[in-house]
């Protein structure tokens, strides 16, 4: 009791710290909140980065090639990854990994859609005199194979980053059309520092940048499985890059084929960035984002802790 006879109000002052403390770290269902979940895993990848530049120093110094690394990267992303994961007691295949038969099926099927609009895209870009294709004197199996190799881990990486532990909290915190404008978002912003990004080409190669994500985001949202993103992504940009030889994302590629652009407009064209960065690599966007839109989807059995059901449902309407 204090001097006057009322109770001290630093007890119940305490408490009431503690409720909105308790409030602010966790949810209803008394886990931590996905935001809280999500700064973890950055701080985890920033504290990686303490140890994988160093280790890529020495092994570059010992003569592995920058296309050797692209395994530790990936190794390095999954480690933390699993880590995140172990901390909500879930396994690793919890964010799209379950490598059965399926997972096989759904990397071909994606595979087999990045071949196709990728190739669709450039057609139209032929068939408006944009570019013509040339035979490479220089063209192997070995191109095709390393381009297969250096895109695979390429898609794994980013696929794993944009659609894998991160996009998944937030698809579960708040909601699943949340998630996909701020992934494609920073997807699309992320290339801003790549070769070519100017004028026009950074405009275009933005929005279908943007698109390409939201894209990606739909099909983990219709499989539950990060399988067909890869394959959409494996087979985009090996078709662009190392069957067809035009640059990727800004990037320079040897391909089987030789591509001559022609006098037309970059937005058409898409110019030194790539096919990305034509308005006719936008308008497949469109199409496949259309496509999978209608498709119900097959999503995998829900995983205790993780996405909600609302949000299945949400993804599988037409």
């Amino acid at each position: 009791m204090s001097p006057g006879g009322n109770a001290a109000p630093v007890p119940i002052l305490f408490l009431s710290s503690e409720v909105r403390l308790k409030k602010i770290l966790f949810g209803s269902d008394g886990h931590l909140r996905n935001g809280w979940w999500i700064l973890v895993f950055i701080a985890l990848m920033l504290a990686s980065r303490l140890v994988y530049t160093p280790v890529s120093h020495a092994l570059q110094q010992l003569g592995v090639s920058k296309d050797g690394l692209e395994p530790l990267r990936l190794g390095f992303l999954l480690l933390v990854t699993w880590i995140c994961v172990r901390l909500r007691r879930e396994p690793l295949s919890s964010i799209g990994f379950v490598l059965d038969r399926r997972w096989a099926r759904e990397l071909g099927v994606g595979t087999g859609f990045g071949v196709a609009t990728a190739l669709l895209a450039v057609a139209m870009i032929w068939a408006v005199g944009g570019a013509r294709l040339e035979l490479d004197p220089t063209r192997s199996l070995a191109t095709l194979v390393r381009g297969a190799y250096v895109f695979l881990f390429v898609a794994l990486f980013e696929e794993t980053l944009f659609r894998g532990f991160v996009f998944q909290r937030l698809v579960s915190g708040v909601g699943p059309w949340v998630a996909l404008i701020a992934m494609g978002l920073l997807f699309a912003t992320g290339h801003w520092d790549n070769p070519g990004m100017h004028g026009a080409t950074l405009a275009w190669a933005t929005v279908e940048l943007f698109l390409g994500a939201v894209l990606l985001g739909l099909a983990y949202l219709r499989t539950r499985s990060l399988a067909m993103p890869v394959g959409i992504h494996l087979g985009w940009n090996w078709t662009l890059g190392h069957l067809l030889g035009f640059d990727v994302s800004g990037f320079g590629q040897t391909g089987w084929f030789h591509p001559l652009l022609q006098d037309r407009p970059e937005w058409v064209t898409g110019g030194t960035f790539g096919p990305e960065a034509s308005i006719f690599a936008v308008v497949v966007d469109v199409l496949l984002i259309v496509v999978l839109w209608r498709w119900k989807g097959a999503p995998q059995q829900p995983i205790a802790g993780d996405v909600p059901a609302r949000v299945a449902e949400v993804a599988a309407r037409k």
